[in-house]
């Protein structure tokens, strides 16, 4: 399988969570989810959480073919999402961005399941994943060097229509499964 194979929209299921392509049926439970404006306060769009911000947010997803609605198994509900996506300044890499979560589901063990899922997909063919974080959102830094993620360095990089400084950092296959 080449690179060019590689499916950005897998249906991948966990202990707790299922991951299936972001379609347009799930746009207001995924906009219920992301009315809470804690959890935007460390992105760059703070006010994220408004219908008119997540509407184009929303749109930008589901036209980018790469992103997924995440679903708590026991509830059978939209819980947040995330997106794989190609890094503009390594074209032949995979990373993994645009993810939140709602609150009750934030400092147990669902967004390292959320990773867990996608990271093992993604290293069935790239050898390192990258994580690309706003400088003020540290809950997300912290929680991605949890993974064993490393930081590499920092870099102004178009991302979502407009460039702006980025916290890069990488997670190479060796790295996760020796912890």
């Amino acid at each position: 399988m080449s690179k060019k194979d590689f499916n950005c929209q897998p249906f991948l299921s966990g202990r707790s969570l299922r991951l299936e392509p972001l379609t347009q049926g799930h746009f207001e439970e995924m906009l219920d989810a992301a009315s809470d404006p804690k959890i935007w306060e460390g992105h760059p769009s703070t006010d994220r959480f408004k219908r008119a911000v997540f509407e184009p947010y929303f749109a930008s997803l589901l036209s980018s073919g790469k992103a997924l609605a995440v679903i708590d198994v026991q509830q059978e509900k939209v819980i947040g999402g995330s997106s794989y996506y190609t890094p503009p300044d390594h074209c032949d890499s995979i990373a993994i961005g645009f993810t939140f979560l709602v609150r009750a589901h934030w400092g147990g063990g669902s967004n390292r399941e959320l990773k867990r899922l996608m990271v093992e997909h993604a290293f069935k063919l790239y050898d390192r994943v990258f994580f690309h974080i706003a400088p003020t959102n540290i809950r997300s830094q912290k929680a991605t060097l949890k993974l064993g993620a490393v930081h590499l360095y920092d870099a102004e990089l178009n991302l979502s229509n407009a460039v702006k400084l980025w916290k890069c950092y990488a997670l190479t296959r060796a790295q996760w499964q020796n912890p």
